[in-house]
């Protein structure tokens, strides 16, 4: 880790340093290295889980089991590494006869883009933070990282921080792989520096967009992997009881401090909501992350339930103690589909919170142009229907319509709780996220990559994973002479 008096110019040039070393790590060593920063961190369960229960209000069950998800993230990407299908290596051999003229000896492969700018988030103190997703898919890429700490828990990123770096340099990486700085105009500072080469950030559409554009406008412009904002519709065709209890569990996990609480829930005009208030006068108070998200999340509560038109499910409260800090119980409102087109600027921005609102509609059919005309980006949205409703034909246009605009659609259950997997999407189509990659799962580590070609190139000077004898062993696609006079045979 940086000492917090070096400064932003030095970090960028140990970064810098560190690149070329670090991309060329073989990948059992640099996939021991990430099982060697999980380690540390279990380790260190105890001291971290008690720094973050202090700084962020989360309760020590909710941050075990998010610790537990940030170490072993790093075994799945250490994995990832050593299989090597991550590098999509293509060898196409000379050919004399291809059919669209000579073709060149040409090797592609997939290589580490430099180093990575990556803004911790609040609301994940492990999993979004310094250690989290974004961290070790550029870790994994084999690119160096630099993290600018979130202020809101400024200690816990600190001692995170360090014990990573120690354990990363002792495992043999490269001084400088990994590096923390602290502060607004540093982080502004660092990206605008022409040695990082991408950044990612997980947190508001207001400051994700500022720093996307600043990422745009730099005389060399570099990817930017935001995520920003999403209010992940639900729409049910049917309600009962236990449908609701599990839409109020979800809007209150984490006191709705999560990127994937369902903001909205659309039900038939006939449903019987009673089941929610209960529900919700269920939860305890929660305290928000901090005072500044209080205050952010006191003011949406006030606009949404100051909009025409809406009636109360469940009230729920704001307390604030003497430091500022706010707790809070869930608030859940009603509208109809009229009424949230007429009051879209006081209901449709996501409220950061134990927030939602459920949506009465008359006409399903309508759905899908609905949807659309409000919800043209976001990470999730899930369909609640009876089993035989899901195969008749009947929800395929809405369902298509929810694929359009989201990068997860979801069958029953609820969105919040990312299964950390393969296949997982976590982004989608603006304004959830500036680029639509994945911060979740292993496919978020080509986020980090780039393609470069070698042509006629000598065995000696390619990389390990293009050349002939494999040394990385890794999967390499192969297009052997005298193939091309096949093209089109599988079509036929």
């Amino acid at each position: 880790m940086t000492d917090m008096t070096t400064g932003v110019s030095d970090v960028a040039a140990r970064a810098a340093a560190a690149a070329r070393p670090f991309g060329a790590t073989s990948p059992r060593a640099r996939g021991a290295a990430l099982v060697a920063a999980a380690d540390a961190l279990d380790a260190h369960a105890a001291e971290l889980i008690a720094i973050a229960m202090r700084e962020t209000g989360l309760t020590e069950a909710r941050l075990t089991g998010e610790l537990r998800r940030t170490s072993w993230q790093l075994r799945l990407f250490a994995d990832t590494i050593v299989d090597g299908g991550y590098l999509d290596a293509r060898i196409d051999a000379a050919d004399p006869d291809y059919v669209i003229g000579p073709r060149p000896d040409v090797r592609r492969v997939l290589e580490p883009v430099g180093p990575v700018l990556n803004f911790a988030a609040s609301n994940f103190p492990f999993a979004f933070s310094v250690a989290g997703g974004d961290s070790a898919a550029a870790l994994a890429a084999g690119c160096p990282v630099v993290v600018k700490a979130h202020s809101g828990h400024l200690e816990l990123s600190r001692r995170t921080a360090a014990i990573v770096a120690e354990a990363l340099e002792g495992a043999g990486m490269p001084s400088g792989v990994f590096q923390l700085i602290e502060g607004q105009q540093n982080g502004v500072e660092l990206l605008q520096d022409d040695r990082i080469r991408a950044g990612a950030f997980t947190g508001s559409t207001h400051v994700g967009r500022l720093l996307a554009d600043i990422a745009a406008a730099r005389p060399r412009p570099i990817p930017f992997y935001g995520e920003l904002g999403s209010v992940n519709p639900v729409y049910a065709t049917y309600v009962d009881d236990a449908l609701l209890q599990g839409f109020v569990g979800s809007v209150a996990g984490s006191a709705g401090q999560l990127c994937t609480k369902p903001g909205f829930l659309f039900v038939p005009a006939d449903a019987a909501l009673s089941a929610i208030a209960p529900a919700a006068g269920a939860v305890a108070e929660h305290r928000l992350l901090n005072p500044g998200i209080g205050r952010a999340f006191e003011g949406r509560r006030t606009a949404v339930l100051g909009a025409a038109g809406t009636s109360v499910l469940a009230a729920g409260e704001i307390r604030e103690d003497e430091d500022g800090q706010r707790y809070a119980t869930p608030t859940v409102v009603a509208v109809d589909v009229e009424t949230l087109r007429a009051h879209r600027e006081e209901l449709l921005e996501e409220s950061f919170g134990p927030l939602s609102v459920v949506v009465r509609y008359d006409d399903r059919a309508a759905l899908p142009t609905l949807h659309e005309e409000l919800f043209p980006g976001n990470l999730t949205a899930t369909v609640h229907a009876r089993p035989a409703e899901l195969v008749d034909g009947s929800l395929d246009e809405l369902v298509d319509a929810l694929a359009a605009t989201s990068g997860r659609v979801l069958f029953g259950g609820w969105p919040t709780g990312v299964a950390v997997t393969p296949a997982m999407q976590h982004g989608g189509p603006y304004p959830a996220t500036t680029t639509d990659g994945t911060s979740v799962g292993t496919a978020g580590i080509t986020r980090f990559l780039r393609g470069v070609a070698y042509q006629n190139a000598p065995q000696e000077l390619l990389p390990a994973p293009l050349r002939d004898d494999n040394p990385w062993d890794v999967p390499q696609a192969r297009s052997a002479a005298g193939g091309s006079a096949e093209w089109g045979a599988f079509a036929r």
